[in-house]
């Protein structure tokens, strides 16, 4: 692998590294008022961070995913709320790039990169892990589709400009799935719940009703029946931002780590064993993650290596910060801490764009499919 960054992917991880400075002192206020105020995003943007693998003629920074997941690490070291809505707006605007019309492009792309807020509507309460049992329908009425049912934790999903909603259009099973695009404020798209979450707490994650929302002909993205596709081809690419998430947030308890150790006159043995075996985790999880990234960057087939890169490094990155809690001790668990927020942040990463489970049985079908 050749992982050397060109005049763009250096100019994005500079950027990237500034954004993390200016937020890691103000992540805690995020987490305490339960809000991202939207002027961080609209700054990511300035920064060419929201749009990192969106060409450039779309408004996008056209740097690629490697840089992209340099990116996202220095930015989930500062605020993991942050990150998860730059991860989930980065992937919308990328599907919209690799699969909208001209127009839709046009229309969207631009908005996104500049730090308007993209989500992702596919989970539902009975298909989480299984897309195929959706039940979210859409009806052509004349030029228009009308969209009814429920969308489940979703990720800003009552702050986004767009939201991707995927819809049951056909028949049973995932053949009959179709993508659209949905505006925020569309009439009877409605906020039904805010989740009171144990991490990530700064980043809204809602229930969506959708109650009859009508959007024209051209709100399709993709063909008809093609829905499917576009959803696992984004998962793919998500799992390597979720990958880079999960690395920032344990690499940023590794650093409290660090300074703690390093002001003892005489660290134990037992400390520095642990912090050797997060340093190795942590290290092993880099390559993995940087590896899908720059396959997917040289457009050759990452979904092994994506799913290997987000079930390792999620893992690792869990397994590390409860290492970092056993070094610092109760101080670690005090409420605001940087520790105890990346402790209870890190966890969903285990979960959110497919589980461990999941991520595990697409790695063995693919070992024996080789």
């Amino acid at each position: 692998m050749d992982l050397r960054l060109d005049e763009r992917g250096e100019a994005i991880l500079r950027r990237a590294k500034e954004q993390r400075a200016a937020l890691a002192p103000r992540a805690a206020a995020f987490e305490a008022a339960e809000e991202v105020p939207a002027d961080v995003f609209h700054e990511l943007g300035a920064a060419g961070l929201m749009a990192v693998g969106v060409p450039e003629d779309l408004g996008g920074s056209g740097a690629g995913t490697v840089a992209y997941s340099l990116a996202m690490t220095e930015i989930a070291s500062a605020c993991a709320s942050t990150a998860v809505t730059m991860a989930v707006t980065n992937m919308v605007g990328e599907v919209i790039a690799a699969f909208g019309s001209d127009e839709q492009r046009r229309a969207y792309c631009p908005r996104l990169a500049a730090g308007e807020l993209g989500a992702f509507a596919l989970s539902e309460v009975g298909a989480g892990s299984d897309p195929g049992g959706m039940t979210t329908a859409a009806i052509q009425d004349g030029d228009d589709w009308v969209l009814t049912g429920s969308k489940q934790w979703i990720s800003h999903g009552d702050s986004a400009a767009v939201l991707v909603v995927w819809a049951r259009t056909d028949g049973p099973g995932s053949r009959g799935l179709s993508c659209f695009l949905v505006p925020g404020d569309a009439e009877n798209l409605r906020v039904v719940k805010r989740e009171d979450k144990m991490g990530l707490r700064a980043s809204h994650t809602v229930a969506l009703a959708l109650d009859g929302v009508r959007v024209p002909s051209s709100a399709l993205l993709g063909s008809r029946g093609g829905g499917f596709r576009i959803a696992m081809m984004a998962l793919d690419g998500g799992r390597i931002g979720i990958a880079s998430q999960a690395l920032g947030i344990a690499r940023a308890a590794e650093r409290a780590a660090v300074e703690h150790l390093r002001a003892l006159p005489s660290p134990e043995g037992a400390a520095l064993e642990r912090l050797a075996d997060v340093r190795t985790r942590l290290d092993a999880a880099r390559l993995l993650t940087l590896r899908a990234a720059w396959l997917k960057e040289r457009g050759e087939r990452f979904t092994r290596e994506a799913s290997i890169a987000k079930a390792f490094t999620t893992e690792a990155a869990w397994a590390s910060c409860n290492d970092v809690v056993e070094i610092l001790g109760e101080e670690a668990l005090e409420e605001g801490h940087r520790v105890d927020r990346a402790f209870r942040d890190v966890r969903v990463t285990m979960i959110y764009e497919g589980t461990s489970e999941v991520q595990r049985i697409v790695i063995g079908r693919a070992v024996l499919g080789a």
